[in-house]
């Protein structure tokens, strides 16, 4: 799955003309927004990582389902890949896309067990790989993020992606489908590197 599969729902941060931007009260400043960026990032995780109360953790899984996954693209979705907020964004977006198409993740992730089986056991999906369980899977891994080792958490997530990556090239034909897959590929890659940079204090 690629974020284009999203572009009816996020919207890019607005390009204001000079004169809009004096009305809105002053020049827009790219360096305050990546500033924003990793400020409301970092502060997310630290809130449910400070606050060891289950309900603060289900608040913030479900977080997309309060604002809305446009507002976290204004927010996070320009930032590098291998950063936190980036790292952020592609979870929810995972999250979002399972619980939109629940049977085509549970389709194609049943047909990449075959080919990823170590992966598929990294991401700890239930047997068989249900639509219910893959929305539970996602959730559960998010909760980690929060409440549990974020390293942990984005090593399952990549390894969802590989194994979904896996059984949407094998069922699924088209340029567009094999695009899709490698976009899945790549974002598996960004995020074990952004576990490798948590864990050792450079994910930010």
């Amino acid at each position: 799955m690629s974020e284009s599969e999203h572009r009816s729902g996020p919207r890019r941060p607005a390009f204001f003309s000079p004169s809009a931007l004096e009305a809105h009260g002053g020049a827009y400043d790219p360096t305050e927004q990546i500033h924003v960026a990793h400020e409301t990032a970092m502060a997310l995780v630290h809130a449910g990582r400070a606050a060891s109360d289950p309900a603060v953790t289900e608040r913030l899984v479900a977080i997309v389902d309060d604002i809305g996954l446009s507002t976290l693209a204004e927010l996070w979705s320009q930032r590098p890949a291998r950063s936190l907020p980036g790292t952020l964004w592609r979870l929810y977006v995972l999250r979002e896309w399972v619980r939109r198409a629940p049977g085509d993740a549970s389709r194609e992730y049943a047909a990449g067990i075959r080919f990823t089986g170590p992966n598929h056991a990294v991401a700890g999906a239930s047997e068989p790989p249900e639509p219910e369980g893959m929305s539970r899977l996602i959730d559960e891994i998010l909760r980690g993020v929060f409440s549990g080792d974020l390293a942990v958490a984005l090593e399952r997530a990549a390894a969802f992606c590989r194994v979904v990556s896996a059984g949407r090239a094998d069922i699924s034909a088209g340029r567009s489908s094999a695009e899709h897959a490698a976009n899945l590929l790549g974002m598996a890659e960004d995020l074990t590197a952004s576990a490798r940079l948590w864990r050792t204090g450079a994910l930010d």
